[in-house]
């Protein structure tokens, strides 16, 4: 713009005239820099819309472009316009300045027109892309909200000293073992790394608001087709706190003893439909959820028994106490009581759910979470399956850390899981191309040393592996006695029981075939070693004779809640012969039993038909009479049942010698005098 046309603007009173070619950015010609602005402008109340090219300046709001890209004159034209609003006609210097300014930079830019115009003093805002933004930290976040989630939580992460996740699995020093990341407990991220977040999501919006009183959670996502949530009468007690670790424990109140009372009720019925009656009146009840998906499940319906579990889940996290961290790893809950146990199930209920959906790397995250809210006792033994998930998900560092850190205390070598896991995640690691020559030939030397050390201690392993994954061994492996039928007869039953559960449980991850030729190579190093009687091998022999006598009763419970055939098969029978309920396998025998069931007089269900019978002949009668009720059974309730049954019979005895059978009335003329009626 010319310095004529701008003496003429000056001229003008301003927050009047209507804004110019030149000031839109576009240029103006001779004959509109000589006439100046049209008469009419300065007498009109209020701006026209420009109408040189540009139909709606607000279009340039939303036009992506990229944030490398000098702004353009329309850009700046609209800067100016916004301000000349917002200041109005009460600072007239200000807007004279500005103008003055822009004129004198439009015309600097019309002589310089391939150097970068120069820009004023001011902060200017850059204009951003419409499907990104940036924090203050410089990320550059997805308009996705799951997405904007996800990196918060690193930002978090990293404000905390913690670092994010590799791609390659590489755990940070400074992360505790057992830490648990909000974000990977969300199946839904997880399926979207494999398949994208439109498969995942299809039409439906992401992160569609739910109802205004449902709440959210970590655990699981509460869905619309839920009852309605309100209190259960269950509820979160800190016990204690000892060496920063915090002890604590779900407490039920009386409305809901009855409630489990009715319950347990229904479950000694055994007829379903009772279990569904309460639920009706009670839909967030968890032992009942806990049950009826276990009767969901034996019926093909999967989806529905991944439901009530998932309402399981959210009924308990909705009565965390409030400094119950999920992620803290330093929050314990004590099995022994029976109100804790429903979490640790539900739990494992769910990864287990979890694992035959695809999502190995979320039900590892859930593994972790149960076995840091008892790490010492390990209640569902799920070391027995961290090692498959963590093989599984990909997630080798951790597995090797884990070995690493807790093999001097806790002998995880002793595992046949661990024993032979762990060399295979340094095999996998040594595959890696992007590490570094050393750390493949150190994963090389190790995965080596520890297959070997697993073979000889569990030769039992070998044969049952190569029949699941359908692999003929050869002659040499086939016909020497170290791996033969003698080294299953021969182990222990509880030996018998971890080598059947990893075996059936793991056999897929072997069928590789570079792992095949690689276990071939230590089989026969092995058998080696065998022939030249190395000291190792007679060693290995002593100790699997002395250990694994009988399994302790968190590793039966393992395999009752896994339901693996191969190691249900090989259960003891004081186990198998008992009743195993859902809502809680196995109780442990040291119980920390805070409420108890008040004793019924009457017990139909369970009296037997002798019993109705003698019921309906004696309504009086009464088989559990003699049973005291100070709130446990006697250990001499079987004297007491005989004493009852003696009195049975006495009481039959007075009643048939009491019966008078009264004979028909005698006539003493038996002939009749002939007559008939």
């Amino acid at each position: 713009m010319s310095r004529r046309a701008l003496r003429r603007l000056r001229g003008e009173q301003r927050g009047q005239e209507e804004p110019g070619l030149g000031e839109l950015g576009l240029d103006p010609g001779p004959e509109r820099c000589r006439e100046g602005p049209p008469p009419a402008a300065a007498g009109r109340g209020r701006r026209e819309p420009a109408r040189s090219g540009v139909s709606n300046r607000f279009e340039l709001i939303t036009a992506e472009e990229s944030e490398d890209e000098p702004p353009s004159r329309e850009e700046r034209a609209d800067a100016r316009l916004s301000e000349r609003d917002a200041a109005g006609g009460n600072n007239e210097g200000a807007v004279t300045e500005e103008t003055e300014g822009d004129g004198q930079r439009d015309g600097e830019e019309a002589e310089r027109p391939d150097q970068t115009p120069v820009l004023s003093n001011k902060p200017r805002k850059k204009k951003k892309k419409r499907k990104t933004k940036k924090t203050s930290a410089g990320e550059t976040l997805e308009d996705n909200d799951l997405e904007d989630i996800d990196s918060l939580l690193e930002k978090i992460e990293d404000t905390n000293g913690l670092s994010p996740q590799t791609q390659s699995g590489i755990i940070a020093d400074s992360r505790p073992l057992l830490y648990v990341e909000h974000r990977n407990l969300n199946p839904e991220n997880e399926l979207k790394r494999y398949f994208g977040a439109r498969a995942v999501l299809g039409d439906q919006r992401p992160r569609q608001r739910q109802r205004q009183y449902v709440r959210s959670t970590w655990l699981t996502a509460p869905k619309n087709t839920w009852p309605r949530f309100s209190k259960t009468g269950i509820a979160m007690h800190l016990v204690d706190t000892r060496r920063g670790v915090q002890y604590f424990t779900f407490e039920h109140h009386r409305e809901y003893q009855q409630v489990q009372f009715k319950f347990l009720d229904a479950v000694e019925s055994m007829d379903p439909n009772n279990i569904v009656l309460l639920l009706q009146m009670n839909p967030y009840h968890v032992d009942s959820l806990l049950q009826l998906s276990d009767v969901c499940r034996m019926q093909e319906d999967q989806e529905m028994a991944r439901d009530l579990i998932e309402r399981a889940l959210y009924s308990l996290e909705c009565t965390f106490h409030p400094v119950f961290s999920l992620t803290s790893g330093t929050c314990r809950l004590d099995y022994r009581r029976p109100e804790n146990r429903a979490f640790f199930l539900a739990l494992f209920k769910h990864l287990m759910f979890l694992e035959k959906r695809g999502c190995p790397r979320t039900a590892l995250e859930f593994c972790k979470l149960i076995l840091s809210l008892d790490p010492e006792n390990d209640p569902l033994c799920v070391l027995l399956l961290i090692d498959f998930l963590s093989l599984r998900a990909r997630e080798y560092t951790f597995l090797t850390r884990m070995f690493q850190e807790w093999e001097s205390h806790r002998n995880l070598s002793q595992l046949p899981n661990f024993a032979f896991s762990v060399p295979l995640a340094y095999f996998f690691l040594s595959q890696q191309e992007e590490r570094s020559e050393l750390e493949l030939s150190q994963a090389r030397e190790r995965a080596t040393r520890l297959i070997q050390l697993a073979l000889i201690m569990f030769p039992s392993v070998l044969m049952p592996l190569l029949d699941h994954c359908s692999v003929q061994p050869d002659a040499r492996v086939a016909s020497h006695s170290f791996f033969g039928l003698n080294a299953q007869i021969s182990q222990p039953p509880a030996l018998n029981q971890l080598t059947s559960l990893y075996v059936g449980r793991t056999h897929s991850l072997w069928k590789d075939p570079a792992v095949m030729a690689w276990l071939e190579t230590n089989v026969h190093e092995v058998l080696r070693m065998v022939d030249a009687r190395d000291p190792l091998v007679e060693e290995s022999e002593h100790k699997r004779k002395m250990r694994y006598q009988s399994a302790p009763r968190n590793i039966y419970r393992h395999i009752i809640l896994s339901e693996m055939k191969e190691a249900t098969a090989a259960l003891p029978l004081e186990v198998t012969s008992q009743p195993v309920m859902g809502f809680d396998p196995l109780p442990p025998l040291d119980s920390i039993v805070s409420y108890t069931r008040p004793e019924r007089t009457n017990r139909p269900s369970n009296e037997s038909t002798l019993s109705l019978f003698f019921r309906s002949l004696l309504p009086n009668f009464n088989l559990q009479g003699d049973i005291r009720h100070d709130g446990e059974e006697e250990a001499g309730a079987g004297q007491d049942l005989n004493q009852g049954v003696n009195r049975l019979m006495a009481a039959m005895r007075d009643m048939l010698a009491n019966i008078q059978f009264q004979e028909p009335p005698r006539d003493d003329n038996p002939e009749g005098d002939g007559d008939w009626d």
